[in-house]
């Protein structure tokens, strides 16, 4: 792998983490971001409003004062000047007007004795001209309006915002009635642009203060609510890992409280039910065990009556009553089937009670199987695919228990031959035993390893108990290995044995599953 590669793979296995923390904590940012969302929808709005609110009132205080003072010189003194002012003149009262109390630069325009266009400037801001002036506003303040009811005079004041520079600036204008000079006011706005920046930087910075609070305050309230949720979820956990006594502690009347509460009395009724199924589950399995000792006795008898029995049948002297003979032999069969199921019963208690044991040898598996096979004169119905010399540590007798129904199964229920295939995978011995027949339905295959399951209902009386694929599986469990069932491609069934090659590695099962310790979460 390229160090580029590595690099992205790094890259990726980061990202997943913190994705995978984000997915963990994910209520507790929806509860910090739907906060803050919103306290910054409040406090932007009620900073937006404050903001425009007293930019208005200053911007309106501070033109209406200029507007005010600017019309109240053009009366006073503009209005004193003759119709045909000289430049002097114009100059003399533009810097008088200027010196008012709101200090703005002053431009009057009128025509001199001559028809000459004469200017008067106050000289402050730069020399204040007429190209200072929008050309709309100078073409308002020059219009002569009619003259009605609702309007006593034909010229009238007028103003605008302009931004030069970035600074921004109060324009107006007016026209002295009853003949004079056109008068220009430009008064600055920066004192005020100022006042209302300054404005909004501490708005910005209670917003920022807002969002802070309210993220802290998103923080307090998750931990508060999330907390019990916690709990919640690990009491949750430890009941699903089988400690059945865990309860919460409950404090609060709240709808968490509620639902601790609730959590309390499920895990106790759980507790309860669990604990009556498996008293129920123990007195079952007592109950089979002591009936399968108490069969024991009778049997034996029983089946001592039979053997001789079958003795008789079997001599050549033919002193058994043909009308009897057929009654015999089902005694007979049938003295071995029930042994057969006593013998299945008593190793299933044992499995269940959890006191079967293993006694280790060092096996040979190849022999293992012949043996096996020779025992139950199977030599002529199977195929064996081993290598001699695979040796593994395992239970000689659960061993062929295994061995037997899956090749018994095999023959009874699938086609001949039935071939038995070994192989090493590992640490691992690997058994597979295939037949040719039609093959277990699909319906049945996942069934094929309990208890007492038989393929077809119609039929519950056969040779089997329906014990012997659960028996093997069992003893193969014991060892630490698995059996599979499946369909080959090629049609018939395939049972497939995992076993370790040394089984001394594990532990002893214990004999009951794990109890819960009591304890508060």
């Amino acid at each position: 792998m390229t160090e580029a590669q590595g690099g992205l793979r790094g890259w990726a296995v980061a990202r997943k983490g913190v994705w995978s923390r984000l997915r963990f904590t994910s209520l507790r940012l929806r509860l910090v971001v739907v906060f803050a969302l919103v306290a910054l929808t409040a406090a932007v709005s009620a900073s937006g409003i404050a903001y425009w609110l007293n930019r208005e009132a200053v911007l309106t205080r501070t033109q209406d004062a200029v507007l005010r003072d600017f019309q109240q010189e053009m009366q006073n003194r503009a209005g004193a000047l003759p119709e045909n002012p000289t430049q002097d003149e114009l100059q003399h009262t533009a810097g008088q007007m200027a010196n008012s109390s709101q200090r703005f630069s002053v431009l009057l325009v009128a025509e001199d004795a001559s028809g000459r266009t004469v200017y008067g400037n106050s000289g402050a801001l730069d020399s204040f001209t007429l190209k200072d002036v929008p050309a709309s506003l100078r073409k308002a303040v020059n219009k002569e309006q009619p003259v009605n009811g609702g309007n006593k005079s034909p010229y009238h004041l007028y103003w605008q915002r302009v931004v030069e520079h970035d600074t921004p600036y109060l324009v107006a204008g007016t026209k002295v009635i009853g003949g004079g000079p056109t008068g220009y006011m430009l008064k600055s706005l920066e004192p005020e642009a100022k006042d209302l920046n300054s404005l909004a930087w501490s708005l910005g910075i209670a917003t920022g203060l807002a969002l802070i609070g309210s993220a802290l305050l998103a923080q307090a309230a998750a931990t508060t609510v999330l907390k019990p949720v916690h709990r919640l979820g690990i009491a949750a956990r430890r009941l699903g890992e089988g400690k059945l006594d865990t309860r919460l502690r409950v404090s609060g009347t709240d709808e968490l409280a509620d639902l601790s509460r609730t959590f309390n009395k499920t895990a106790e009724a759980l507790e309860k039910r669990v604990a009556d199924m498996a008293a129920r589950d123990e007195a079952s399995r007592r109950f089979v065990a002591d009936m399968s000792h108490e069969l024991r006795t009778p049997l034996t008898a029983i089946t001592a009556v039979t053997e001789v029995l079958e003795e008789e049948l079997e001599t050549e002297s033919g002193s058994m009553d043909p009308m009897i003979e057929p009654a015999v032999r089902l005694v007979v069969s049938e003295t071995r089937r029930l042994n057969d199921l006593v013998e299945n019963l008593m190793e299933v208690t044992r499995f269940d009670a959890g006191t079967a044991r293993l006694v280790l040898d060092d096996v040979d598996i190849a022999d293992q199987i012949t043996a096996c096979i020779d025992a139950r004169a199977w030599l002529d119905a199977v195929e064996l695919d081993a290598e001699r010399g695979i040796h593994a540590r395992l239970d000689p007798r659960r061993l062929d228990v295994i061995l037997a129904n899956l090749i018994g199964n095999a023959l009874k229920h699938g086609g001949s031959p039935v071939r038995v295939a070994v192989r090493l995978a590992e640490d691992e011995l690997v058994i597979k035993v295939r037949d040719h027949g039609p093959g277990i339905p699909e319906d049945v295959l996942p069934h094929v390893f309990d208890r007492f399951y038989k393929a077809s209902a119609s039929r519950p009386r056969s040779e089997g108990s329906g014990l012997g694929l659960s028996i093997a599986l069992e003893n193969a469990h014991i060892h630490g290995g698995e059996i599979t069932a499946a369909n080959f491609p090629e049609g018939g069934a395939v049972f497939t044995l995992r076993l370790p090659r040394d089984a001394s590695a594990l532990t002893e099962r214990p004999p009951g599953g794990d109890e819960g310790k009591k304890g508060d979460a």
